[in-house]
């Protein structure tokens, strides 16, 4: 008879930049407010990377803090998987650069990007080379720079998003804890509501493409808002169905960090008070692919996160795509 395996978490990581960029700092240089930010989003203030820092400089940071944090070495390492909006460059990917960093010299790696998704993307693949024997120990970053590629003259856009990393290490298990169950979903048809335009096959760079501010984050708010308030709740629902677990056994969420009412709204949807939903938001706005992986390496250093509760992990992104997973946490 075949081994069952689960993937279980065993350790955690994140970075972020040391400069802080509150409201007020971005009133000087948009119309907008602190008031406006904070009442509309629930943001006060996000970190910003300076100019020599790219996204592989975060992940790298975040990988080594997730690898001590599990006991391991990066020798030890089968797979890494960079979940990013904002690579280094097109190719080599971000992920064999981490590698390279951090010496992970007998790791495959390959970059994922699913946007604010990412990361929940990268941990089902990451999960499914575990169940299958495949690899045993897989490294797993989500990872942005959005600062780099947000219109600074668009105040609907530039007032929510930040940068940071986060890591976890995924590693096999026999004793059934760990990834209960995940849920993946995508919507091509309404991908036009947040894209980055400009640099890609469909509009290489041009004159025309930096006149026309092609190369900075899009984004049709309002219907971004009704998108996220609806899948979030149904995407956990989704997982934990898949799980057998029921809703009054979840014991913490981890929510993709981009807005204060749609996390409200999930929490409302799964029956669970706010005291049992990890939100960092106030401190980093949106950091796409790095959102859930630094609230759950917080949550976890802080205590919220115990061993044997029941975690569902849930995010919305551009694609547009969506994902959870459901977590019994092992360490």
């Amino acid at each position: 008879m075949t081994k069952q395996f689960t993937a279980k978490i065993t350790g955690t990581g994140s970075y972020l930049p040391e400069k802080v960029l509150t409201n007020n700092d971005l009133a000087k240089i948009v119309d907008t407010s602190d008031e406006w930010i904070r009442t509309r989003t629930g943001i006060t203030q996000r970190r910003m990377a300076d100019q020599e820092t790219a996204t592989s400089d975060l992940a790298t940071k975040a990988a080594e803090r997730a690898i001590e944090d599990a006991g391991i070495t990066a020798e030890d390492i089968d797979l890494i998987i960079v979940a990013t909006a904002t690579p280094d460059m097109a190719f080599p990917s971000t992920a064999c650069i981490v590698q390279k960093n951090i010496g992970a010299i007998n790791a495959s790696a390959f970059d994922l990007e699913a946007a604010c998704t990412g990361f929940l993307y990268g941990l089902t693949i990451g999960e499914q080379f575990i169940k299958t024997g495949f690899y045993k120990r897989i490294l797993i970053i989500g990872a942005e720079v959005l600062t780099k590629v947000l219109d600074w003259k668009d105040r609907n856009t530039c007032v929510l998003f930040g940068d940071g990393a986060g890591a976890v290490i995924l590693e096999r298990s026999e004793e059934g804890d760990g990834i209960l169950s995940s849920y993946l979903g995508s919507d091509g048809k309404s991908g036009e509501c947040l894209t980055l335009p400009g640099g890609g096959s469909r509009l290489p760079a041009s004159y025309e493409t930096i006149d026309n501010r092609l190369h900075y984050i899009k984004m049709e708010g309002t219907e971004v808002f009704k998108f996220a308030v609806r899948v979030m709740g149904s995407s956990a629902l989704k997982a934990l169905e898949g799980s057998n677990i029921k809703l009054e056994e979840v014991d913490f969420l981890v929510p993709h960090q981009a807005n204060i009412r749609i996390i409200e709204a999930a929490a409302k949807r799964l029956h669970l008070s706010m005291d049992k939903v990890y939100v960092n938001l106030d401190q980093y706005g949106n950091m796409s692919a790095a959102s859930v992986p630094v609230a759950l390496d917080e949550a976890v250093k802080k205590g919220c996160i115990k061993k044997g509760d029941v975690v569902v992990l849930v995010a919305f992104g551009g694609g547009l795509t969506w994902g959870s997973s459901v977590i019994k946490w092992s360490k």
